[in-house]
């Protein structure tokens, strides 16, 4: 047999042989290939459509024009409980008695929806409310001068008038005032047994701010003349005076600026030379801690600049809800409900 019919039959065997494979056989072959082919197309496909939708975006709800005065706030507080030492000795009346001290936010519209009062009806305890209108904490001048009476009534000056039981320069002062509260009051914390207080609870609203006191001055922390030295320096004599009074500084809200053309700018906003109201409020915070008393945030967990409208009467001043929203905070902060959460 010639090489070339060998050939020839050779082929021919090979096609008779794959001529008798099983059709199913022969289909998984071209499957495998097909199979192939289509997951590419769609690898292919999939990344083109990613990077289509990668090109494209997604929609933003942000619109450049929206304005809004909402802001997220973390409120301040600070409650300290009075160590357990400082009563130590000391004989309990069995009377829980509150003295409050402070400006207009106590002193305007006492009665029944007077704050010290509502203080009083939502404690059971009994309030003495030893405010005087239109004071500040700090003092105008580093002592006591008749020409300007209200020093005698700023924070440092009570404080330091009922640790020593001296009440000269009070007395003195009130013969200038025109306010017939004030000699009354005055005579009422002369007469006032300080052993029979357990609290103390201290408000200001933001005159010191208005009144352009300094602040503070890191270099003089005790001195009365400016906003955290006067009350460092009040706490600390009634601290040293009487060891048992738990002490409670519940800071100013916030308020306006009134400007010399009678138009309202937000204290947050304007810095009348010694910072604006947030830096005297964290001022005020500092204080509190080194003289290790609590402290209540007011000007973001009471009045703020998104409700102050429905508690404030004009740029600086409460409505009855302001002082029961005041009064409330005061309650919830130093005696909780246990039942609440």
């Amino acid at each position: 047999m010639s090489e070339n019919q060998q050939e020839i039959n050779e082929q021919e065997i090979n096609e008779q042989e794959i001529d008798e494979q099983p059709e199913a056989g022969r289909r998984f072959h071209i499957n495998i290939h097909v199979i192939l082919i289509a997951a590419i197309v769609l690898i292919v496909a999939f990344s083109a459509f990613r990077l289509y939708r990668w090109n494209k975006g997604v929609p933003s709800d942000y619109d450049p024009n929206e304005q809004t005065t909402a802001f997220d706030i973390e409120v301040m507080d600070s409650i300290i409980p009075l160590a357990p030492d400082k009563r130590e000795g000391y004989v309990d009346d069995g009377v829980t008695t509150i003295l409050c001290l402070g400006d207009d936010p106590f002193s305007l519209n006492q009665g029944e929806n007077g704050l010290a009062e509502q203080i009083a009806a939502k404690t059971g305890a009994v309030v003495y409310n030893g405010s005087f209108t239109g004071t500040t904490i700090a003092m105008k001048n580093p002592t006591y001068q008749n020409w300007y009476y209200l020093d005698a009534f700023s924070f440092a000056s009570v404080a330091q008038s009922l640790a020593s039981g001296n009440f000269d320069d009070m007395r003195d002062a009130a013969a200038y005032s025109y306010d017939e509260a004030v000699p009354k009051t005055t005579e009422m914390l002369a007469s006032l047994d300080m052993n029979s207080v357990d609290y103390l609870c201290v408000m200001y609203d933001a005159s010191d701010y208005i009144n352009m006191r300094p602040c503070d001055d890191p270099n003089a922390p005790y001195d009365v003349i400016t906003y955290t030295g006067a009350l460092r320096a009040g706490v600390k004599a009634i601290q040293d005076a009487y060891p048992h009074i738990r002490i409670v500084v519940m800071s100013h809200t916030f308020c306006h600026h009134v400007n010399e053309e009678g138009v309202f700018e937000n204290g947050d906003r304007i810095d009348l030379g010694h910072g604006t109201l947030s830096h005297y409020l964290q001022k005020e915070l500092d204080a509190t801690m080194d003289c290790g008393v609590s402290f209540i945030d007011n000007f973001y967990g009471s009045v703020n600049e998104d409700n102050y409208l429905n508690y404030m009467t004009d740029y600086i001043h409460f409505n009855d809800a302001g002082r029961e929203l005041l009064a409330n905070r005061f309650v919830q902060c130093i005696f909780p409900d246990p039942d609440d959460e």
